[in-house]
């Protein structure tokens, strides 16, 4: 072979190497160890984020608002949040986009559980008028017990912030606060314990629901792997819903339960190709205005998306 030939070549393969597309990055997807959680966990082992082609990092982080902080430095491309939450990112431009439901109440598995101590005397929803409920302020919590009180006058509903919820927990148990609104397994340990439901989330199924939010840029320039994402998502539901108790191992190591109910809590079932409802976020919306968390909430079309269900 002539030296001008291997020159030509040589230029030809450096050419290539220089002008080739780099890598696509992994996705970053921000998780709380919660129930809501656990199919990202599930894909993970199973390797269907490995099938569908598509490199994902999963990253624990320990509140919601380190979550939102790692969204806003643009630090992660996706989490799983609430409705609230992704309207909040999007007060001033739309930087983010719901592109699928969670978790939902399903079945017989709440999301949230209205609780009130073993010797309360306290035994119906009309009871609580005028008590004061542990919650956390202006979060999905508050919002989800004025709904499942709706029955109740408005100014008959009393708050009680305490925004940590296995303090929450305790108050209740220790009979330091009358009635507390918990995460169901929380609220399941806590019954387990000995105290009593009021109420769960399960009366307003329509409305009450955690999402899986991704950024605007990762949805435009990782498009194809937020597609493979979902899949990978839904085959890990399929597989929730199909066996569970197979999946408790998993579920113990990835998912923070208290250690009384660590063999019994019943792994929720999780739902499949759904994103929130106009309903859902409209009446999420007009809470956040009325508490006066948003002045102008932004609307369902520029905040929510079908299109990358499987």
């Amino acid at each position: 072979m002539s030296r001008i030939l291997l020159y030509f070549l040589a230029i030809f393969f450096l050419a290539q190497s220089v002008f080739a597309a780099p890598p696509t990055e992994p996705l970053r997807l921000s998780l709380m160890p919660v129930p809501d959680s656990f199919p990202a966990y599930v894909a993970e082992e199973k390797g269907f984020f490995k099938a569908e082609g598509v490199e994902v990092k999963l990253l624990p982080v320990g509140s919601a608002i380190e979550r939102e902080q790692l969204m806003q430095a643009g630090h992660i491309d996706g989490m799983i949040n609430e409705i609230m939450s992704a309207a909040s990112l999007n007060r001033e431009r739309i930087r983010v986009k719901v592109i699928s439901i969670a978790r939902a109440p399903l079945g017989d598995s709440p999301g949230f559980r209205l609780l009130v101590g073993k010797n309360s005397p306290i035994t119906t929803m009309k009871d609580l008028a005028g008590v004061p409920i542990a919650v956390g302020r202006n979060t999905v919590i508050e919002y989800v017990t004025a709904r499942m009180l709706s029955s109740l006058p408005k100014d008959a509903i009393v708050y009680q912030s305490v925004p940590v919820v296995p303090e929450r927990m305790q108050l209740l148990m220790s009979g330091q606060v009358r009635a507390a609104v918990l995460p169901d397994q929380m609220g399941v340990a806590a019954m387990a314990a000995g105290a009593r439901e009021i109420v769960n989330d399960l009366t307003i199924a329509q409305l009450s629901a955690s999402a899986i939010t991704f950024s605007v840029a990762a949805l435009e320039g990782k498009t194809a792997a937020v597609q493979a994402f979902m899949r990978a998502w839904d085959k890990a539901c399929a597989e929730i819903n199909a066996n569970p108790e197979a999946l408790r191992p998993l579920f113990l190591q990835k998912i923070r339960l208290p250690k009384n109910i660590a063999k019994t809590y019943p792994i929720p079932p999780m739902p499949r190709h759904v994103v929130p409802s106009q309903k859902q976020w409209d009446d999420a919306m007009a809470w956040m205005k009325d508490v006066k968390l948003l002045e102008n909430p932004p609307s369902y079309q520029d905040s929510v998306t079908d299109a990358f269900l499987p």
